[in-house]
């Protein structure tokens, strides 16, 4: 496997687009529920828990740019053999393939649960993540610019979802919020890890950054990109806190669909189907994009064609979905992964960094030593 890719010019990408694929990568269906999942670890400064954490995540983007900065142009799958050797990179790889698969499965199943519960309670779940499936495939099989385009369409098509945030405002007491404060040091950490899963997805930009042509401008975009996304999870949790009574909100399991019941509109009084609709196209990049990642890691490390690999992961996961049938297995499932993620996402780079950055000097001091 080389370290480093060289692909051809007609699959590069502009760096500004990093900021709408590094926003749509990390929003997703967590944030439907995230207000109340913060609010049962950090109650009432549960959108500070959100912002240390969107902090916490800018942090880790600045350490993957420095990492991707020490290589040419390489990718995770590559840096893995370059510092770890063949053997033990390859299995690191193999790893980090499986988990952006559970996560392109969890992303859709959780999507599912919420149309069923919702929409339409008796759709069997295979029918709607064939649906979901194929679409993702059919992006995929487009490229990465196709991904790319996809995460664009879905930020500029659903922002408008944001202003109707305003509605709830005018029903809110902010006297909720106070005192300030008043959770200790660990009610907000465990609010940052509670996060995790609903923020997490930046760490793809381990994958496509061989494919951005100015790679100088890679970390002030993806910087803007995840700011966006800070500053919207921080606005959703602590209108949720107002809006909802204490006990209502840790009672809430999907908060903000909960929230959007009140919209109404002329000749149309269930407002939230329209919102659940419209999820669909903010899920949408997330899947393309583990889907894109993990067949990218398929190719790579066995030397296959990618088209191969997203056809198996397609059909493997598609099938999983006739083992969960009941909500408490979906729970678990989404908590193995939130688990891997934080450790994927947060805790992982870190060290890599750590372990890159003694490589390189080691290397420019040995060249140091020889000349």
């Amino acid at each position: 496997m080389k370290v480093n890719l060289r692909p051809r010019e007609g699959l590069l990408f502009n760096a500004f687009l990093l900021m709408f694929f590094i926003h749509s990568v990390q929003t997703g269906v967590g944030l439907i529920g995230l207000p109340r999942i913060v609010y049962l670890s950090a109650k009432h400064d549960a959108w500070i828990s959100v912002l240390l954490t969107g902090i916490l995540a800018g942090f880790v983007l600045g350490l993957m740019v420095l990492i991707l900065k020490q290589y040419d142009s390489a990718d995770l799958y590559g840096i893995h053999i370059d510092v770890f050797g063949k053997w033990i990179g390859n299995g690191l790889n193999i790893l980090y393939m499986l988990y952006l698969t559970a996560d392109f499965f969890v992303i859709f199943m959780n999507y599912i649960e919420i149309v069923r519960v919702w929409i339409f309670p008796d759709l069997p779940t295979w029918q709607l993540a064939g649906v979901l499936i194929l679409l993702a495939v059919y992006s995929v099989y487009g490229g990465i610019r196709v991904v790319i385009g996809v995460a664009f369409l879905s930020v500029v098509g659903t922002i408008w979802l944001g202003a109707l945030l305003l509605v709830p405002i005018h029903y809110s007491d902010f006297t909720h919020l106070f005192p300030i404060m008043s959770a200790d040091m660990k009610q907000l950490l465990n609010g940052i890890h509670d996060s995790s899963l609903s923020i997490m997805g930046f760490e793809l930009l381990l994958f496509v950054y061989p494919y951005v042509k100015e790679k100088e401008k890679v970390f002030l975009f993806t910087q803007i990109g995840n700011l966006y996304t800070t500053l919207l999870f921080g606005i959703v949790t602590l209108v949720s806190i107002t809006f909802f009574a204490e006990d209502s909100l840790a009672r809430t399991i999907w908060p903000v669909l909960s929230m959007f019941k009140i919209v109404r509109l002329p000749n149309l009084e269930r407002f939230e189907f329209i919102a659940v609709s419209f999820w669909m196209l903010i899920i949408l990049p997330n899947m393309c994009a583990y889907l894109w990642a993990a067949s990218k890691g398929f190719m790579r490390i066995f030397n296959k064609k990618q088209k191969h690999g997203i056809w198996i992961f397609a059909i493997l996961t598609w099938g999983a979905t006739f083992f969960f049938k009941a909500r408490y297995q979906m729970n678990m499932a989404t908590d193995y992964v939130a688990k891997a993620g934080f450790i994927a996402a947060f805790c992982y780079p870190i060290l890599l960094a750590m372990i890159v950055f003694v490589k390189k000097w080691f290397q420019r001091r040995k060249k140091t030593n020889v000349a």
